[in-house]
């Protein structure tokens, strides 16, 4: 199990490089979107490249992000409900959860990408926009981020596993933001402050 924790750890660190690097795209999106509305609004000069590369933006945070986004477990869940429940029971949903409906669909999906991308890489494919970009740094965005993915959902399920085992503390699956309490504490204090 010492091997695996490590190979989980190793994984964790990677999607957290990874997410801390697709920031820089967020802001890098923002900068060409506001840059491209003034051009257009105040020169009327306007690209279709420039609206792409926002789009590639867009895609390379969604697909890259979403295993930083597992691994910090701010993931979509049913927190209103299992919320209830010990956390022993908790891990054992996530765990169900991750082995029947996660990696299956992650692992469909990559499946099915990658052909998707080679042929659009094998075809040079270019969008048929004028000035348009080429497409396939795009679509080769899907099987990257979904590998990173099911990476990630190894690392999860190892982690749970170990937690069952006793060798995982409970700690490793708190939320790594505040909580809505907390965030309302924090707007309270700021408007005392105003």
């Amino acid at each position: 199990m010492s091997f695996l924790l490590s190979l989980s750890r190793f994984i964790d660190n990677l999607n957290e490089k990874i997410g801390h690097g697709v920031s820089w795209a967020l802001l890098l999106a923002v900068l060409i979107c506001t840059g491209n509305a003034v051009m257009r609004y105040v020169f009327n000069i306007s690209s279709n490249g420039w609206l792409e590369i926002q789009w590639y933006l867009f895609a390379a945070i969604f697909l890259l992000a979403t295993s930083y986004t597992l691994r910090r477990n701010e993931h979509v869940r049913i927190d209103v409900i299992v919320g209830r429940f010990s956390k022993r029971t908790q891990i054992w949903i996530d765990l169900i959860g991750f082995i029947l409906f996660l990696m299956p669909a992650t692992l469909l999906i990559l499946y099915y990408s990658i052909p998707y991308a080679l042929t659009s890489i094998e075809n040079q494919e270019v969008s048929s926009n004028a000035g348009g970009l080429i497409v396939w740094p795009a679509k080769i965005l899907i099987p990257i981020g979904f590998t990173m993915l099911v990476l990630q959902g190894v690392s999860e399920i190892i982690k749970r596993i170990g937690f069952l085992q006793g060798k995982v503390p409970a700690s490793v699956f708190d939320k790594q933001v505040a909580t809505p309490e907390e965030e309302i504490a924090a707007i309270k204090a700021a408007n005392k402050l105003n």
